[in-house]
């Protein structure tokens, strides 16, 4: 028995009349009428009263009816529903970030998101992407945006390039090393803090500092949270890897200053959205993507700027 047929029922119910309800369903009355029999032989059952042209639902007419009347509400739910979820109106979505990218890129992301859809969840985790990674794999989020350098060359994985983000060492602006050049030995002495480094970064740093070889470097403070990292910086003399962006009010306030750092060459954090190459994301997390990825580019024009 299909949902049509159902209706049919619940129409004629309605209306008590053959004619009334076949013109409310746009259907001949004979095709009405054959559609109301055939219910009938299928169940077994007299389900109305045909009595001087009005109709009247029998006992075992009004024990279904009740019944077609809550399938066929819950069918127009799910197809409204669908609808709404197809256009990201309804549904939840979970994603991951790093660090630099929960500080730069992810509160402009979910601000946007929360304006334009009110009624959907967002869950976001931040962790490094090797624990992102993992959650990923897990399928306990749809996608997340890290630092990409150090993933494993897996086939499952879909990455899509974000761009670079600049980054160097800063310090409070009465800090012992602030307005003069330095080396990175003279920043390192003072403490450095940040976050989990790349594999590229990690022999960057041991390359300055002149380690031996297969020695890594140990930083004073290693930390995912950068709203610490920035009270660090601010309130000791500990010396802050940050990214740009995250630090950029303080340094145009005075409170910071960006360390010039004679033998640092340029570095920077390389960001990409990670997703299983063959999980479609639902709608929700596909805006939630693009959103990212509109963010990211305005980040990177105002960093180069």
């Amino acid at each position: 028995m299909d949902l049509k047929r159902l209706g049919h029922l619940v129409a004629l119910a309605d209306e008590c009349h053959f004619a009334r309800a076949a013109e409310r369903v746009h259907l001949s009355q004979p095709a009405f009428s054959r559609s109301i029999q055939s219910v009938e032989q299928e169940l077994g059952m007299r389900l109305f009263d045909r009595e001087s042209g009005d109709v009247k639902p029998t006992p075992a007419g009004a024990f279904l009816i009740e019944r077609a009347r809550r399938l066929l509400f819950d069918a127009r739910c799910l197809q409204r529903d669908a609808m709404l979820y197809r256009d990201g109106q309804l549904g939840d979505t979970a994603f991951g970030a790093g660090p630099f990218p929960a500080a730069t890129i992810v509160p402009a992301v979910v601000l946007t998101l929360r304006r334009q859809y009110p009624a959907v969840g967002l869950r976001i985790e931040t962790n490094n992407a090797q624990q992102l990674l993992q959650r990923l794999l897990a399928e306990g989020i749809e996608f997340f945006v890290a630092e990409v350098r150090d993933l494993p060359a897996d086939p499952t994985l879909q990455v899509q390039s974000l761009g670079r983000q600049p980054a160097h060492l800063f310090a409070r602006g009465g800090h012992p090393l602030a307005g003069r050049p330095c080396t990175f030995a003279q920043a390192w002495q003072f403490g450095l803090a940040s976050i989990w480094l790349p594999t590229p970064m990690k022999a960057l740093v041991a390359r300055l500092l002149d380690l031996p070889p297969g020695t890594e470097p140990v930083l004073a403070v290693e930390c995912d949270d950068m709203a610490l990292l920035r009270t660090l910086a601010l309130s000791t003399d500990t010396v802050v890897a940050s990214s740009d962006t995250w630090l950029q009010d303080d340094v145009r306030a005075g409170t910071l200053v960006r360390l010039e750092v004679e033998d640092l060459p340029p570095v920077h954090s390389e960001m990409g959205v990670v997703t299983l190459l063959n999980r479609t994301p639902s709608p929700m997390a596909q805006r939630a993507i693009a959103c990212v990825r509109e963010v990211a580019a305005s980040t990177n024009v105002a960093a180069e700027g």
